[in-house]
């Protein structure tokens, strides 16, 4: 044939497949939790525990907002994802497996979930085909650039604007300058939040030691602009007492909303450990009719239905003894003595809040549930610092703090203390008793609490004989 065509057959299967798609009717695979019919209906898939494994991982993003969370979550309690076997004598059945990161990351982002169906999510690659030497790459494209698009076509687990926000969510999850990322262990507490009110970027945490982070424009960072930092301590302290206060009044209701919550996750794990046990006693019953329904002098058969049935009871038997270890770790329902912690600390949540055992990424979530961001005016030449906190639902509350500064230059009243240290020599006033005045008038000192002492006294002194010679 020739390059025409075969470019006019190329174009020609590619307008049929485009028709096909425009209809809805373009379905190869369906994922986890679907079942294609053999006349193209898609349906929910009809085994229970497959429907239920799908749906706790979209209730577990809902409430922990994290790849990473909902990953280790499903690792750590061993869940386990029926899927579909696609080729083979067994096609059809359902294969048992662990969670993967490819496997949670295609449920979070397909849109079958939300009962849509789409085409042309991805596109060809130019550039990076032709480095590659020809080899086909594909880029994904924006869903305003989607070929098909078509709501409510296929039976959901979740809504559309939940998935919109799931989209949304993850987005904002990445380690990108213009998103906020996930809440990390640092002892920051406002990172991603932040925002410098000099020049609207955002503000990146620093560590010089894991005890003292500091906050950093990432203008300053990236492009060397003049805007100003600040030591973490007094901001993050004002924004936790901040926090506290409103949540005072919430405080009971916080408590039993918690046991609901530790009640209801423990009903969700076990009931995945019956649907298990369920199963695997279903395979092991299978197993003995299947031996039993065997002639006797089938002895070649016999054997290996005996041994299948064998190695169903220790699957069983093992299922069994993990499933009592997780009864002995979490039982079904909290007893009076969890109850009675749970609404204790409800009642003091500042010590909930300072507690060492309570993980600095859970403060965060914490914060970032009730704050949507935080602004900070930050002046070389002071000391003081204003504060804006905007809270979700739109009110901003404006405070003021006093930052720590290095260097005497940056205190607001730098001037004024360096005539009044004149004015006290002068007036016959010893080294000694110049710092204790000092002191009782209120000066601050760049860093140290212990106030003015004999030494910065003759350190600013110095200064001053400097600043005349010149």
């Amino acid at each position: 044939m020739s390059e025409v065509e075969l470019s006019t057959m190329r174009n020609r299967l590619e307008r049929g497949k485009l028709h096909k798609a425009e209809r809805g009717e373009l379905i190869l695979n369906v994922p986890c939790g679907y079942l294609k019919l053999p006349h193209g209906e898609v349906i929910l898939d009809p085994d229970e525990q497959v429907r239920a494994t799908v749906q706790m991982v979209f209730d577990k993003f809902a409430e922990l907002g994290s790849f990473g969370k909902v990953y280790r979550y499903l690792k750590r309690h061993k869940v386990h994802f029926g899927r579909r076997v696609l080729q083979g004598p067994r096609r059809g059945d359902l294969a048992w497996r662990l969670i993967t990161r490819a496997l949670l990351s295609r449920m979070l982002h397909h849109r079958i979930y939300a009962g849509a169906y789409s085409y042309g999510r991805r596109r060809i690659d130019r550039k990076r085909t032709a480095a590659s030497g020809g080899k086909v790459r594909m880029q994904y494209v924006p869903m305003s650039e989607w070929k098909v698009l078509q709501r409510d076509r296929f039976p959901a687990y979740i809504t559309w604007e939940q998935y919109l926000a799931n989209q949304q969510r993850l987005l904002a999850n990445r380690s990108w300058p213009d998103a906020p990322g996930v809440p990390r262990v640092g002892a920051a507490l406002l990172p991603g939040l932040l925002v410098c009110g000099a020049c609207g970027r955002r503000m990146h945490a620093a560590y010089s030691t894991k005890a003292k982070p500091y906050y950093e424009c990432m203008r300053r960072k990236l492009e060397g602009s003049t805007c100003c930092g600040l030591g973490a301590a007094a901001l993050d302290e004002l924004v936790s007492q901040q926090l506290l206060h409103a949540l005072e009044p919430a405080a009971l209701e916080l408590s039993l909303q918690a046991q609901r919550n530790v009640n209801q996750e423990r009903e969700r794990l076990h009931r995945h450990w019956q649907q298990r046990l369920e199963r695997t006693a279903q395979e092991a019953q299978r197993a003995e009719r299947q031996y039993h329904g065997v002639e006797p002098e089938n002895r070649l058969v016999a054997r290996s239905l005996e041994q299948r049935w064998e190695e169903s009871l220790r699957i069983q038997s093992a299922l069994k003894e993990e499933y009592d270890r997780f009864l002995q770790d979490q039982p079904r329902q909290l007893n009076e003595d969890e109850r009675a912690l749970i609404l204790a600390l409800a009642g003091d949540i500042p010590a909930l809040w300072n507690s060492p055992q309570t993980p600095a990424a859970e403060r965060k979530e914490i914060v970032r549930l009730l704050v949507e961001r935080v602004v900070v005016h930050v002046r070389a030449d002071s000391e003081q610092t204003g504060v804006d906190i905007v809270w979700r639902g739109g009110i901003t509350t404006t405070h003021a703090i006093v930052r720590s500064v290095s260097r005497y230059e940056s205190l607001s009243g730098y001037r004024q203390m360096l005539e009044r240290i004149e004015q006290l020599r002068q007036a016959g006033l010893t080294i000694a008793r110049v710092a204790t005045q000092l002191n009782k008038e209120g000066y601050r000192t760049p860093r140290s609490r212990k106030g003015y002492t004999s030494t910065s006294v003759r350190k600013l002194l110095s200064r001053l004989r400097q600043k005349e010679s010149r």
